[in-house]
């Protein structure tokens, strides 16, 4: 309800009531929520960089030019570090959508580190060079970026889908807060319509393999809502042990698959009778809308 609020309100207070929040937050928080995980392929490495309370930044490096992109850098002190480090040339900015915590670093980021290209779907993005659409393409070295417009989160969310011109090569999508391991976005600025759209007919159309990086640490809560709405799903039980895990140890448990979301994400799964079961709706986008109220208020 408080974040209904929240966004409700006009763009700048908004955004500067959410910085306060996550500031008042991490005041108190003890190191980061989860570990830099080092994702190596074929042709391109993810760094996973924790943020704030339970946000997740990511490094792409095209292993072929040493060129990166940065996605939602909402701490530009991490991101900065973890560039020199890595000893990689940043050039690009890939933002997923304009809330604070995920886009609310950009200006201090470019300030910092001149001449970096900030993509993005929405005017409200700060510092944004160029605004993309659907189906927008350009390149981070040699690896292809296309732009997958996905509103309903907010009204101009964009998901970013990277794969490399070599074949074999492991894609990845960044999702933001559209798709999470085990769940989705909240309907701030959209309809389950839109949501249907951007799970279903986009994202779940992406190569099985596909590697999905997420914009939350939500897994656990996500997942205990997947056991409620399928209670005798296996894949979602093994996916919660899994999890549980994970985080015991202190490591994120993203990327997941757009082959795995398919077998435990409930709303990736409105089209199976168990899921309209449980939501009492046979339209797979009634059955969205129903689901996503039901989350909005589960308590688990």
């Amino acid at each position: 309800m408080l974040a209904r609020i929240v966004n409700s309100l006009p763009f700048g207070l908004s955004q500067q009531i959410t910085k306060l929040y996550f500031q008042a937050l991490i005041r108190n928080q003890r190191g980061a929520h989860s570990s830099q995980e080092h994702f190596i392929y074929k042709n391109m490495d993810v760094k996973i960089l924790p943020a704030l309370q339970d946000n997740y930044m990511y490094l792409i490096v095209d292993k072929a030019t040493n060129e990166a992109a940065i996605v939602d850098p909402v701490e530009p002190k991490t991101v900065l570090e973890a560039v020199q480090k890595q000893g990689v040339k940043l050039t690009t900015v890939l933002t997923t959508h304009h809330h604070w915590d995920h886009a609310g670093g950009n200006e201090d980021l470019v300030k910092q580190h001149p001449g970096l290209q900030v993509y993005g779907g929405d005017d409200r993005i700060g510092a944004l060079t160029q605004k993309v659409q659907h189906n927008y393409k350009f390149n981070v070295g040699n690896l292809n970026i296309q732009c997958l417009f996905t509103p309903c989160h907010t009204s101009g969310h964009i998901c970013y889908f990277v794969t490399a011109p070599e074949e074999g090569s492991e894609p990845a999508v960044f999702t933001g807060d559209t798709l999470f391991l085990g769940g989705c976005g909240r309907f701030f600025e959209g309809t389950a319509d839109q949501m249907y759209k951007a799970l279903i007919t986009i994202l779940s159309k992406l190569p099985d393999h596909t590697n999905v990086f997420c914009g939350h640490e939500y897994s656990l809560q996500n997942l205990k809502f997947a056991s409620h709405v399928e209670p005798h799903n296996e894949e979602v039980h093994k996916k919660i042990a899994w999890s549980k895990q994970q985080r015991e140890d202190g490591k994120p448990t993203v990327p997941s698959t757009i082959a795995e979301e398919k077998l435990y994400n409930p709303f990736m799964r409105v089209t199976e009778p168990s899921v309209q079961k449980h939501a009492g709706k046979q339209d797979p986008i009634e059955a969205m809308k129903a689901i996503r109220l039901e989350k909005d208020h589960f308590k688990g």
